[in-house]
């Protein structure tokens, strides 16, 4: 127990304040996000602190650590250089689990998070708002999650986003955020 409440100081220490706040890129996606909505009839998403801390350490961990380069794991994956669960996403969500509960494992938001992630395992790749919007918005499966369609009818109450260098990801809950 001590070691894990450490661990989770330090965590907090090395993203500090700033990683609960958006960059303004990070704004400009967000906002995008929410016109986007907005044009299909949908309600805006409220910002969630815990959400977007888990968006920016898994893009940090992305860039950094690079857990999904390889044929197997995706960018859902997390390494196993900070104090979570590392895992290998694959094509067949197998580990869906992982990815689910990392809001619950690095905060106190008590829903799943359920994630989209642009970006390139190249570091010469600078990820943008709108080629981020526009490449979510051309992959169905990412634009049923932005839109609530299907077996994402239900609304979001919560959202966060994290973007760093080459990847982007959103995150979203069903939770509101406490």
């Amino acid at each position: 127990m001590k070691n894990s409440m450490l661990a989770l100081i330090v965590c907090f220490i090395t993203f500090g304040v700033s990683a609960q706040k958006l960059t303004q890129e990070e704004q400009k996606l967000y906002d995008l996000l929410m016109e986007y909505r907005k044009e299909n009839n949908l309600p805006p998403i409220p910002l969630s602190k815990s959400l977007t801390f888990v968006a920016q350490t898994h893009v940090k961990d992305l860039h950094n650590n690079n857990p999904n380069k390889g044929k197997t794991c995706n960018m859902h994956s997390w390494s196993d250089k900070g104090n979570w669960t590392a895992c290998c996403y694959t094509r067949d969500h197998k580990k869906a689990a992982c990815m689910w509960n990392k809001p619950r494992e690095l905060t106190s938001y008590q829903g799943h998070g359920f994630e989209i992630a642009y970006g390139s395992t190249s570091k010469r790749y600078m990820v943008n708002a709108e080629d981020t919007l526009e490449g979510w918005k051309k992959s169905s499966a990412h634009n049923k999650v932005i839109l609530n369609i299907g077996k994402w009818k239900n609304s979001w109450n919560a959202i966060g986003v994290g973007m760093y260098k080459n990847y982007a990801v959103v995150w979203f809950g069903k939770v509101k955020d406490e």
